[in-house]
């Protein structure tokens, strides 16, 4: 396989993973009990982006890690790939 293939497909990876792992330990200013005036009640009290960055990260080169390695030693055959992408007759 290519390294833009990969490099391609580990960022859809990776922002998939991101979309999944943005909810994990959110408290909002209202549960919080400190809602800055001219904002949301719901708005996140804490941000936590770096860590919520890095836990993507980890999570996603897993899973890439996982779906490679199936790949290159042929658990997942071209075929089913081919059909599973074919369109719809």
């Amino acid at each position: 396989m290519r390294v833009g293939t990969l490099i391609a497909i580990y960022f859809l990876i990776w922002w998939v993973t991101l979309f999944a792992v943005l909810p994990w330990g959110v408290r909002n200013q209202e549960e919080a009990g400190e809602v800055a005036p001219g904002t949301d009640p719901g708005a996140p009290a804490i941000h936590r982006v770096w860590s919520k960055l890095a836990w993507t990260t980890l999570i996603a080169s897993v899973i890439f890690a996982i779906l490679y390695v199936a790949y290159a030693r042929g658990l997942i055959p071209i075929e089913l790939l081919s059909k599973i992408s074919a369109p719809p007759r």
